[in-house]
Formats: C-alpha cells, structure tokens, sequence
C-alpha cells in the first residue's frame, strides 16, 4: 500500500460526504428527498450510490490508487466484504478513513477542526479493516498568519497521534478558492507546512491534500520532501474541467476529487451509461494527475 500511494499512477477518489453534504450529493445523482424517509435511508442510498461506483469494472487500481471512506461506509459490506478491505482485496485501491467531526466556528479568518474525541476508537477500527491512513479537513479563509499556524499546529498535533497508531493520516488545510487573499494564503500555509514537516522524524510520514495554488507549482518542495508520501489536490469547487486543467499545472501533484468525480453520474443511469460516464471522468482525472 505504501509504495502504491508513494509511486503508484493515478489518484485517489474522496467517497467521504458526512451526514451534512450527504443530501446534496445524493440530488446531484438524481434522487431527491422522496428517495428517502428518515436519515438511516438516506444513508442507505448514499451507500449504494457509493458500491456502485466502487464495484464498476472501471473502477481498480490501474488509475484510482486510493479512497476515502466516510466511517459508516468502512464499517458496512459491499458483497459481503467490508467496504475497506473489498477496496483493497478485490480492486487492489488504498483505503483511508476520514477521521475528523467537521469545522468549528470561524475565528482569525480560518476554522479549525472541531474535537475528535472518537480519535482513538477510529484508528484502532481502520486498523482492524486494514485502513491505510486517514483524512481530516480544516478551512483557511484568509491570508491570516496567526489563524493558519493554528490550523497546521492542530493538524499536526491529531497527524502525529494517526501516525503512533500505525495510519498515514492525510493532512487537509483547504484554502478557499472563494478567498480574496488565496494566493497570499497560500504563500504563508507553505512555508509553515515546511516548518512542520520537517519537523518530523524519519519514522513519521504524511500526505496533504491542499486546495490547487493560485502559483502554479507552488507546492514542489512538499511533492519533494522526504516525509510527504504524497502531495494531493482537491476540486474545492471547481468544475471538473477546470480542476483538471489546473490541476495539470502542478507536476507530482495527484487529484483527491469528491463532487468532481461524482459530476454527471445519475441514479437513472443503465449500468452501461454509468460505466461509460465513470470511465470518461476517471480517465480525465487520471490524464491530469499523471502530466
């Protein structure tokens, strides 16, 4: 597993919508809330939804080197399989789990994680499905120094606590693409991203996810180092079109794409039309994260 997400082809599919973007992303695929009557349906959609784009033929480990589960799909079956180890065993695709609770309040123009009390149970569950690492977001909303250090300082924190129960974890300080000071953002989470790393001893790795920088290459020092297996991006709201074309801007940088990889897959879809649309988009997303 780690020499496939330290030089594997290809990029990692986030499969990780919670419980407060689970509506939206469920009517994108064209089911409404008629689909559903209570939260444990809708769940039960969002998880069909999800096997069925895991179990389509198009979907291995040729181009989709990774995943990330939300923690009631690790703890449910496709075919019988945990959802981690069917990734793994039958698709030969990484397993990661998204650890953190969702944003606090805004304060100093970021928002940090919340609490994760559950921490320890987490690690030790994605240790018993054969989890590879974790996943764990925090949201930068302006060029404001002391606010990034603490949203670094408090991913490193939780990162080393993922990395002493025997996880990578992915560490995910997403800087709004919506920012008026991206750019500059941008500038100061790099260079404390730096600070941090290579404050890290030979036996800690880490991947990061980062928005994709308004600079084109921006982060190719972290692509380098030698304690980031992985540097990878997510769509932040971008279209896939775009996503991509910036994306391929940024050598070594591979695609971490949620709403983007789902864009144009519908519920009404013949497996025939589904398999089709998921091939066009995984290959679109591979080509951009292999330039």
């Amino acid at each position: 597993m780690f020499q496939q997400m330290k030089s594997g082809k290809g990029f990692i599919a986030a499969l990780d919508q919670s419980g407060g973007s689970t509506p939206k992303a469920l009517s994108l695929y064209g089911l409404t809330e008629s689909a559903y009557s209570n939260e444990a349906e809708m769940f039960d959609r969002m998880h069909e939804m999800r096997s069925r784009l895991i179990k389509s033929p198009v979907f291995n480990g040729e181009r989709v080197i990774g995943a990330i589960l939300f923690e009631m799909t690790m703890e449910r079956t496709i075919d019988g399989l945990g959802s981690a180890e069917y990734l793994w065993t039958k698709k030969k695709v990484v397993p990661f789990l998204k650890v953190d609770n969702g944003l606090a309040d805004e304060a100093n123009d970021v928002q940090l994680m919340k609490p994760i009390p559950e921490l320890a149970a987490r690690i030790a569950a994605a240790n018993k499905h054969g989890v590879f690492g974790t996943k764990m977001r925090s949201v930068i909303n302006m060029a404001n120094p002391a606010g990034i250090e603490a949203v670094v300082k408090q991913q490193f924190e939780v990162g080393k606590e993922i990395i002493a129960g025997g996880l990578v974890p992915i560490i995910e300080p997403e800087v709004s693409i919506k920012s008026p000071q991206k750019a500059e953002a941008e500038e100061i989470l790099k260079k404390l991203l730096l600070q941090y790393a290579d404050s890290l001893n030979a036996d800690q790795n880490i991947m990061l996810k980062l928005s994709i920088p308004t600079k084109a290459n921006l982060y190719k020092e972290l692509v380098d180092h030698p304690r980031v297996v992985r540097v990878v991006a997510l769509s932040g709201g971008y279209s896939r079109e775009d996503a991509n074309k910036l994306l391929a801007q940024n050598a070594g940088v591979i695609a971490s794409f949620s709403r983007a990889l789902a864009e144009g897959l519908t519920a009404q879809q013949s497996e025939a039309e589904f398999d089709a649309a998921l091939d066009s988009t995984i290959q679109s997303i591979y080509e951009a994260s292999i330039k």
